[in-house]
């Protein structure tokens, strides 16, 4: 323990004593997967690490995880109301469609989220899997189902799409902004490499509860088949467009990292993360075709108090 005391004394008098800092932001990075980077890591963490400039950011975004099933028959309709809030709220509003499932789920809801000869991809994945059958008990009881900011009402913040519009405008309507992020990703295509390092400042000084931050992985759209309605009668739609689709969570854990003291930097926290970017669920490696959601959400009550989109670059 004392000689980590005199490194990292040594380390901060060696920084300090220097002209220049080329990158005073990098934090020890012994949790990243440096193989993921095509050259020498002290090159990465000297020149191509980012220094965030001074947030300016003042208002609330709003995420709305969708829980869906490509054999729901009623989950097309889910799925329109969230892509008309994204489109009508530009840079406010982000979807995370979460195929839920999972012991004791899967069964609840009659297989819809399994594979069939006519639906032959699989959408689901351990994170999403392990997701749904938590939030059974905050309301997620059949599809669709939705959160918006994971704002309850009593004990519930599962619902209906029905109240998925009101509650995301009373949530950009009101300026409530407890938290707030910025991030940047790094992608590499001779290793399918990505550094996703991300900034959180914490505005709300009464804030006492503990914040943690998760990072959803999503493609953005998908041809596929998806069961829908027509008229009260199941359809079939060979050529449906899934959006926003959740592919994992980059922490690998369904409640990400806790917001620590180490992770602090002049009263900001860094966090970082790498990972290779996976093929699309059609087997096509299409890295533009995907993004990062960041949020931070509040360990105790369990609400999202800040998202944002990082694209992959």
């Amino acid at each position: 323990m004392f000689k980590c005391i005199y490194v990292c004394l040594f380390i901060v008098l060696f920084f300090t004593s220097c002209d220049k800092v080329d990158n005073p932001l990098a934090v020890p990075s012994t949790d990243l997967d440096t193989n993921l980077y095509p050259g020498l890591w002290s090159d990465y963490e000297n020149n191509e690490w980012p220094i965030f400039p001074p947030n300016i950011n003042t208002e609330r975004n709003v995420l709305l995880e969708e829980f869906t099933a490509h054999r729901c028959t009623y989950c097309p309709n889910g799925a329109e109301v969230a892509h008309n809030l994204e489109m009508a709220n530009d840079n406010r509003v982000f979807v995370a469609a979460i195929h839920a499932g999972g012991e004791g789920f899967e069964e609840d809801l009659h297989g819809i989220t399994t594979v069939h000869p006519i639906y032959p991809i699989d959408f689901t994945n351990t994170d999403g899997l392990l997701l749904g059958p938590f939030l059974k008990d905050y309301g997620l009881d059949a599809l669709p189902r939705g959160t918006v900011n994971r704002v309850k009402d009593g004990a519930i913040f599962v619902y209906p799409p029905t109240p998925w519009t009101n509650l995301t405008n009373s949530i950009l309507n009101t300026n409530d902004l407890k938290v707030n992020l910025q991030g940047d990703i790094n992608y590499y295509p001779t290793t399918k490499g990505a550094f996703l390092h991300v900034e959180a400042q914490k505005l709300d000084a009464n804030m006492t509860n503990d914040l943690a931050i998760v990072s959803y992985l999503i493609e953005d759209s998908l041809v596929a088949p998806q069961k829908g309605d027509n008229n009260f009668f199941p359809s079939y739609d060979s050529a449906y467009v899934h959006r926003d689709i959740h592919r994992k969570n980059l922490s690998g854990h369904i409640f990400g990292r806790e917001l620590t003291s180490e992770m602090l930097i002049n009263n900001k926290f860094y966090i970082n993360y790498s990972f290779e970017v996976p093929n699309q669920l059609d087997g096509n490696h299409n890295p533009s075709n995907m993004h990062v959601l960041v949020y931070v959400y509040d360990i105790a009550t369990l609400e999202i108090y800040q998202v944002i989109k990082v694209p992959i670059q």
